[in-house]
């Protein structure tokens, strides 16, 4: 059975779901790597008020004009003033104050000789350099202006916009909601970790994989089960958890087998298939289907099949929930550091680390039930059908993960 493109099916999938529009208010400190859900407009100029950016006496500039080391010019001292301090004072001619890094400018000064540049006298100064007015004088809101927009709608937050945030005096942002998913491996021979390994048996890796991945994609998972090929009873896991999530991934059962039974599961729950196969290697027999307005993708019971359908496919469907932009795909031209000698009729992705243009692959096998040569890899490189082979040397597209 023929196939579809995969750019077809990436559309096809992002045209059925609608982005999630929820918000909710986290702690800032809750608050990295999610996607904000209004502008933040700055309530208060940074800095509030005009700073000292250095250790030394806050004056004014035409009482020492002409100062030097060998013509130093004498002030009195009249107060010191420290970070989170001030002074009432209104400092007069021939005044200075003592200041520090990070305190504000007493009214009067127009500039801030660095201590260096003087003999560090508490009750009369030495000043041995002449300053200019407002020179080593930070303004208020110089960084920031009380009602410029800081952060956009849509912008994820990293440490930086949190510092910023921050700086303003919140404690507290509105952001959108995580994407919850639920996600089911299939497979009578598949069984949980800490059960002893009996005969034709296989640990579950795909389930904690993905799920590992989605966390990292900054999803909720809400449940992530394994279940084996009564297709009643994962119909019946999805029905009940489909009002709790967002998207249902699953793996196993997509092919053409006695045992695939995700078609049947499909039916069952009377869901609306969107597609099955998709023209590449690994990951051809992907199901993509619409259940109570909810998407459910289908990945391939081999682990790097599945790993990959979900990095190409299941990343899009969470773009198009999230609204992360770095779950966008990015695609990239690369110099091929090794030979790679299958020919690949079809459309094949195969597993590869890019580094700076370059992209090497990795020492193992490339077939879609191994995963050790996985460990590593940062891209897909992808192989247009036709290609015979691949000699060291050429330039390839990739797909970074």
């Amino acid at each position: 059975m023929v196939g579809i493109e995969l750019e077809l099916a990436i559309n096809l999938i992002c045209d059925s779901v609608e982005s999630i529009s929820d918000i909710e208010e986290v702690n800032i400190e809750e608050a990295r790597n999610r996607i904000i859900g209004e502008d933040i407009i700055a309530p208060i100029n940074q800095p509030p008020f005009d700073r000292s950016p250095l250790d030394g006496y806050a004056l004014r500039a035409e009482d020492i004009i002409g100062a030097s080391k060998e013509n130093p010019v004498k002030l009195k001292v009249v107060d010191e003033v420290f970070a989170g301090g001030y002074t009432h004072r209104n400092i007069g001619k021939q005044e200075a104050v003592r200041i520090m890094t990070g305190a504000k400018i007493p009214t009067g000064c127009d500039c801030v000789i660095r201590q260096e540049s003087t003999d560090y006298g508490m009750e009369k100064v030495e000043i041995y350099e002449e300053v200019k007015h407002h020179q080593n004088y930070c303004f208020e809101g110089e960084d920031i202006k009380k009602g410029s927009k800081l952060i956009e709608i849509g912008e994820k937050l990293r440490h930086v916009h949190i510092g910023i945030i921050a700086s303003m005096g919140y404690e507290k942002v509105k952001v959108l909601r995580k994407t919850k998913v639920a996600l089911i491996s299939t497979g009578d021979e598949v069984i949980c970790g800490g059960m002893p390994l009996t005969e034709g048996k296989i640990y579950d890796s795909n389930r904690r994989m993905i799920a590992a991945r989605l966390e990292e994609l900054g999803c909720d998972v809400v449940l992530a089960e394994v279940m084996g090929d009564d297709e009643n009873l994962i119909a019946n896991e999805i029905k009940n958890i489909m009002n709790d999530v967002d998207v249902v991934f699953t793996t196993g059962g997509v092919s053409v087998g006695k045992k695939d039974i995700m078609h049947q599961v499909i039916q069952i729950l009377h869901a609306k298939r969107i597609f099955w196969r998709v023209n590449m290697k690994p990951g051809t027999p992907a199901i993509y289907a619409v259940y109570e307005n909810k998407p459910l993708l289908c990945l391939s019971g081999n682990p790097f099949a599945a790993i990959a359908t979900f990095e190409l496919m299941g990343k899009q469907l969470l773009y198009k929930l999230g609204q992360d932009p770095g779950l966008k795909e990015v695609r990239k031209e690369a110099i091929l550091q090794d030979k790679f000698l299958k020919e690949s009729r079809g459309r094949r992705l195969i597993r590869a680390i890019y580094d700076e243009g370059r992209v090497y692959l990795p020492k193992g096998g490339h077939s879609s039930g191994i995963l050790g040569s996985m460990v590593g890899c940062n891209c897909l490189i992808d192989i247009k059908p036709g290609t015979p082979k691949l000699d060291k040397g050429e330039k390839v597209e990739v797909v970074l993960l």
